[in-house]
């Protein structure tokens, strides 16, 4: 029996290849990423291993710096001031999806540093932070409009889980052999047309990676329609659901306006080689090994229940649909 309590010969996959290094799991807001991760987190090493190709996770995403936008951009607002980031729940300047994308590469890279000492208020780091990661990509500086004491107030308001999250990053680290899995999700205008125009849509998030992780990375895509998207979305905001422990309840208005297309399957069809998707940077080109897990059945809501009471036959079902997914990831076609 594995850590999930069924047999483990019902996986029918067997590993053929090296352990998959680091994972980017992407899909439209609300379509499985971290059920799917969570389920992998069940699983026994040598199930994960032999079956899945992945080492011990060790989880990225950029949600907690979209939270962080959203409390800074409120603070701001109470002091009379425009908000820096985010109003009405949407981005004011589109290029802050890049901001995003370069606090992740500052998270991948401090994987590999054993020693991360955060010497300021972690408030001010946070806030640091997100001001170098706009200007890598040319933005305007985010507190100009503030005061020193305003920035001060500014700071403070975002102490607390600042301080919490900070103290994640600065222990944080990859295991021997283990997987980086990065979670983020990206679309277009529900009236756009694809390919997408940057900023919106994946071909300029996964542009601003870097190198260290586009030359490691792979993609497992997890489908559903943007329809299904809108609606899982307003399910887990219902008191009581998914949504009152993860707060990823997304507005209905952004919903629409940065998640109404979904481009992956465009840029998956016009990769440069068959199963990769091609990134296209400043200075390269890369082209990243990708799956498609189609969700849109929702297959893993079995989850919600007490694990005890999980019909063997759909884990079942699930596991050997990811696992076939998996071992596309690890023995692409050339």
């Amino acid at each position: 029996m594995d850590a999930l309590g069924w047999p483990e010969s019902r996986v029918t996959v067997t590993r053929t290849g090296p352990l998959i290094d680091t994972l980017l799991m992407l899909a439209l807001p609300a379509s499985g990423k971290s059920v799917i991760r969570r389920f992998l987190s069940r699983l026994s090493p040598e199930v994960a291993a032999s079956d899945f190709y992945l080492g011990p996770l060790v989880q990225l995403d950029d949600f907690p710096y979209v939270n962080f936008m959203i409390r800074i951009s409120e603070s701001m607002e109470d002091m009379g001031h425009e908000p820096a980031f985010i109003a009405g729940g949407a981005f004011r300047d589109l290029g802050d999806w890049g901001t995003l994308i370069h606090l992740i590469n500052e998270d991948y890279a401090a994987l590999g540093r054993p020693i991360r000492t955060i010497e300021r208020p972690p408030g001010e780091w946070i806030m640091d932070r997100l001001e170098a990661a706009r200007a890598r990509i040319g933005m305007a500086a985010p507190f100009s409009q503030l005061d020193r004491e305003q920035r001060r107030v500014t700071a403070m308001a975002i102490e607390h889980e600042a301080a919490q999250f900070a103290a994640l990053w600065s222990t944080r680290s990859r295991p021997p052999s283990g997987t980086v899995v990065i979670e983020f999700s990206r679309g277009g205008p529900d009236d756009a047309s694809v390919p997408l125009s940057p900023p919106h849509g994946y071909a300029y998030s996964l542009s601003q990676l870097s190198t260290e992780i586009l030359q490691r990375a792979v993609v497992l895509y997890v489908w559903v329609t943007p329809e299904d998207s809108r609606r899982r979305n307003r399910e887990r905001a219902k008191p009581g659901g998914e949504g009152s422990s993860l707060h990823h309840c997304v507005p209905e208005e952004v919903m629409r306006s940065n998640f109404g297309t979904d481009d992956m399957r465009w840029l998956v069809d016009h990769g440069e080689r068959v199963g990769r998707i091609s990134v296209h940077t400043s200075g390269s080109t890369f082209h990243l090994p990708t799956a498609i897990y189609d969700n849109r059945d929702d297959l893993m809501m079995f989850q919600r229940r007490d694990p005890t009471t999980w019909p063997q036959d759909e884990v079942a079902q699930v596991r050997n649909a990811l696992a076939e997914a998996f071992e596309t990831l690890a023995t692409p076609t050339i």
